[in-house]
């Protein structure tokens, strides 16, 4: 379930882990070196809701491999979300599938030997594909079939739903079915908590677990029934009870250096309405991470305007302010769009273009220039999703061999994945983004400008968002018509052992990069100096820009100039003059 349709409903009625954080700061994710990192990449995938495929995000390891090396290549992608289902594990009471964990732990190996970071998702929506009849409009995943045989519930009914997400409010089976596991009834709860033991020790001894980033222990938790308390009541009477349970399962298990990635009640976040978000509990602390999910419920629901510069920059900096609030790191493990079906899928490119700038910085980029010390931490996030059988699908929905579903991502009518048939179906410079995937002390400031045009296929309206003022006249008019980024960080105190890394999108060819910073300046890039270019790691044709600087502040000014033979060496002079006198009038 994906916390767009529960706005509809409420209209209608290896890494570390991070350290403490300091005073009004988000934490940060760091790795072996002690930098700061950030995370980026997608969900894989939805296909795991589906039977067709053994409830796994890919037929067999070559799925996965040439997923991992598309993804790698194609996005600069460092990172995925998993997701693995509980009837694939453990498909009756006393069995625990070893085939399945052993098929999952192969995919996932795909991806941490291309150099991604993989976080185990335990996926589920609407409970489970067997409270829904074989005629029914909707179908759910995640709980096997003999954790539905001990109950008693109700036939299904969404009502009149226009969306399936309603379920989660009106289907009074999925509303009771989740209900007994919060309250543990029938021992389903102990019964999760016994076979994650079991999935998360495989993992354990079958994964390079420095490779992993920690666990979501249940995707998009809903209630099943309030019980008269409100959302943040619930979270903290039963929510985080769970969520300790299974983080002492973790410790168990091997994982006590991994972070549990702890959602909020998916109603929380959402644009009109209010619920949850662990407000009522004490600071989550090193050893959980804030995992929150956004979509845009409006322009998916009744809104019909087109998303642009800022547009989400107060619901990203929601998460950035709840999770520096309860002392953790944040994560945004879904976000974004459909491509096709709906109202809002003719703007999806510039909706997923705008969240990807809340995820780069706290600003607009109207006020980025003028504003910088408000930039605030860039936010790690895995998009929803990367389907390698888009379209492709032949998936009996609920069993039903009249309801072949073979359109989109094949479950409930979505079309979700940026992916399809061997390429990227948004425009690339959505996708393929300049981003510091490894800095070397703490970042001060980032945003990216990357000139995405409005519709799909590189068709529609160009407008840059990122603007420089008038008063840096030079830097205005070398990234004028431009793709471009810039990042400010401050070094370490010591060294520590490696540089500052940038993604370099596939747009940014390395002889027309230029590379403006108080570290010199580059027209073109080599492979070695202070301001240098390598390869991703485990990535074929994907490269980093590598920036190696000292201990105090540090500015790069990355522009992809391929558009022309060479920029001036006074340009670059004046630039660079222009770059080091705004810095120095940031306070930081």
């Amino acid at each position: 379930m994906r916390a767009f349709f529960v706005t509809l409903l409420l209209v209608m009625a290896g890494v570390v882990a991070p350290a403490q954080p300091a005073a009004a700061a988000v934490p940060a994710f760091t790795d072996a070196y002690g930098r700061e990192i950030v995370l980026r990449g997608f969900n894989v995938s939805g296909s795991t809701k589906l039977y067709e495929n053994g409830l796994l995000p890919f037929r067999d390891t070559a799925g996965a491999a040439a997923a991992a090396t598309a993804m790698r290549d194609l996005t600069g992608a460092n990172a995925i979300r998993f997701l693995i289902s509980w009837e694939g594990v453990q498909p009756a009471r006393d069995r625990i599938d070893t085939a399945y964990l052993a098929r999952a732990a192969a995919q996932m190996r795909e991806f941490t030997d291309r150099g991604i970071r993989v976080l185990i998702d335990y996926h589920q929506d609407l409970w489970s594909a067997h409270l829904f009849d074989p005629d029914s409009w909707y179908t759910g995943d995640g709980a096997p079939k003999w954790v539905i045989d001990a109950g008693t519930y109700p036939d299904e009914s969404c009502g009149i739903c226009i969306l399936w997400g309603q379920n989660m409010l009106t289907n009074g089976a999925v509303r009771a079915a989740a209900h007994d596991f919060w309250h543990n009834r029938y021992g389903v709860q102990d019964a999760y908590l016994a076979q994650a033991r079991a999935a998360l020790t495989y993992f354990r001894a079958n994964v390079d677990h420095t490779m992993v980033l920690g666990v979501d222990p249940f995707n998009e938790p809903f209630d099943g029934g309030l019980d008269g308390a409100s959302g943040a009541t619930w979270e903290a009477t039963l929510l985080m009870p769970f969520y300790q349970r299974f983080r002492a399962v973790m410790d168990e298990t091997g994982w006590a250096a991994r972070p549990l990635y702890a959602e909020p009640l998916v109603f929380w976040n959402t644009q009109f309405g209010e619920a949850g978000g662990f407000t009522t509990i004490p600071p989550l602390g090193p050893r959980y991470v804030f995992n929150s999910h956004y979509y845009d419920g409006g322009r998916m629901t009744l809104d019909p305007t087109a998303a642009g510069d800022g547009t989400y920059s107060a619901a990203m900096n929601r998460i950035r302010d709840r999770a520096t609030a309860l002392g953790a790191t944040p994560f945004v493990s879904e976000f974004g769009n459909a491509l096709s079906g709906t109202g809002s899928s003719g703007r999806t490119p510039w909706m997923v273009r705008a969240m990807y700038q809340g995820l780069d910085s706290r600003l607009s980029g109207a006020s980025f220039w003028n504003s910088t010390t408000g930039s605030g931490p860039v936010l790690s996030a895995t998009q929803w999703h990367w389907d390698v059988y888009s379209g492709r699908h032949s998936e009996a929905m609920n069993g039903n061999p009249d309801k072949i579903q073979t359109t989109g991502d094949a479950w409930n009518g979505e079309d979700h994945s940026v992916y399809a048939n061997g390429a990227l179906r948004l425009d690339r410079r959505v996708l393929d983004r300049l981003f510091p995937s490894a800095v070397a002390g703490s970042t001060i400031a980032f945003a990216y400008e990357d000139l995405a045009r409005d519709g799909y296929a590189g068709a529609g309206r160009q407008q840059a968002w990122l603007t420089v003022p008038s008063r840096l006249p030079t830097i205005a008019g070398l990234v004028a018509g431009r793709q471009y980024g810039v990042l400010v960080w401050r070094g370490p105190s010591a060294p520590l052992g490696a540089p500052t890394e940038l993604h370099l999108p596939g747009s940014f060819p390395s002889a027309r990069t230029v590379v403006v910073s108080d570290l010199g300046t580059r027209s073109g890039l080599t492979a070695s100096g202070p301001i240098a270019v390598a390869g991703e790691t485990g990535a074929t044709t994907a490269r980093r820009l590598l920036l190696d600087g000292d201990g105090s502040v540090h500015v790069a000014l990355v522009v992809n100039a391929s558009d022309t033979a060479s920029i001036p060496a006074a340009t670059l002079t004046a630039a660079r003059t222009e770059l080091l006198g705004w810095v120095a009038g940031i306070r930081v």
